[in-house]
């Protein structure tokens, strides 16, 4: 069954009827080798995994039966590994959400959770912050010792809260992205509207709704207002247009961006036709 009737455009049909991994007694080898994929597919976020840069020797430890998945999973996340590709380079805000979203597969529900564990980052340090994931009531009632963490966070069930569902799509941007190569980089996804407890908007994943998704620039810099209505602008009738995946004019053409601009209604026509021949989609297009 699919999560939402809107799961095609949402980016979340892969997981619709997915069954989540366990590692059972008398698995295979090739089961123990499922479970370690998902494991790193999950726990890091579905970023590329060198063969040099594996855990052989806590896979071992996995496959010969002396630790179980739960263990496995915390190995991982306490790994030099998960480090630099998580903690090392991200603001800290940045380094929770992708904890609760590797871990425990949902989003942040509010600011105290961030506070929380930037407390306790800061008084007992990294590792007994990753313990608090795998060691809560939460984490032991949703995958328990041997079922491998996955997103719960796209679905309603006892115990998640609603605003939970908006957020998770802040943090997920699509099955065959990663946590370190969406375009909003290292910055925190979820800080602001944490802080204002407001929900978020959802914004569907690119390469859904025929390719096309507009995100805004991380530093507020993209025009949104008017220049007074100045007749300098022909008859002073002013729009904003949001356009995405608009090649740049230049060689060589591999770069495609997203931005937004002011035009005047004169120019309006001239400049949806030259969005068009540089294959970008129109976001929007608001009267000032």
């Amino acid at each position: 069954m699919a999560i939402t009737t809107a799961a095609s455009r949402l980016g979340t049909s892969a997981f619709g009827n997915v069954a989540v991994v366990e590692l059972r007694a008398n698995a295979s080898q090739a089961d123990i080798a499922q479970v370690i994929a998902a494991v790193y597919r999950q726990v890091l976020g579905n970023d590329y995994l060198l063969k040099a840069e594996r855990l052989t020797a806590t896979e071992s430890l996995l496959s010969n039966g002396s630790i179980t998945v739960q263990e496995f999973v915390r190995q991982v996340a306490k790994s030099e590994l998960y480090k630099s590709k998580f903690f090392y380079n991200n603001f800290h805000t940045r380094t929770t959400e992708l904890n609760y979203k590797h871990l425990l597969g949902r989003a942040p529900y509010d600011e105290s959770e961030i506070t929380y564990h930037l407390d306790l980052y800061q008084t007992k340090g990294y590792e007994a912050d990753i313990d608090s994931y795998i060691d809560s009531p939460e984490y032991q009632a949703n995958f328990g010792e041997n079922i491998v963490p996955y997103y719960r966070g796209f679905s309603t069930q006892p115990g998640q809260k609603t605003v939970g569902f908006t957020r998770i799509f802040q943090l997920y941007r699509g099955y065959a992205t990663s946590d370190r190569s969406q375009i909003t980089g290292s910055s925190p996804r979820l800080a602001q509207e944490l802080g204002r407890n407001s929900a978020s908007p959802i914004v569907a994943p690119s390469g859904s709704n025929n390719g096309f998704a507009y995100r805004p620039s991380l530093k507020g810099v993209t025009p949104s207002s008017t220049f007074g209505g100045s007749q300098g602008y022909g008859s002073g009738r002013l729009f904003r247009v949001e356009t995405a995946k608009v090649n740049q004019p230049r060689y060589p053409k591999v770069r495609r961006i997203n931005q937004a601009v002011i035009v005047p209604y004169e120019d309006l026509s001239n400049y949806l036709q030259r969005v068009q021949r540089l294959g970008g989609k129109i976001a929007s297009i608001t009267p000032l």
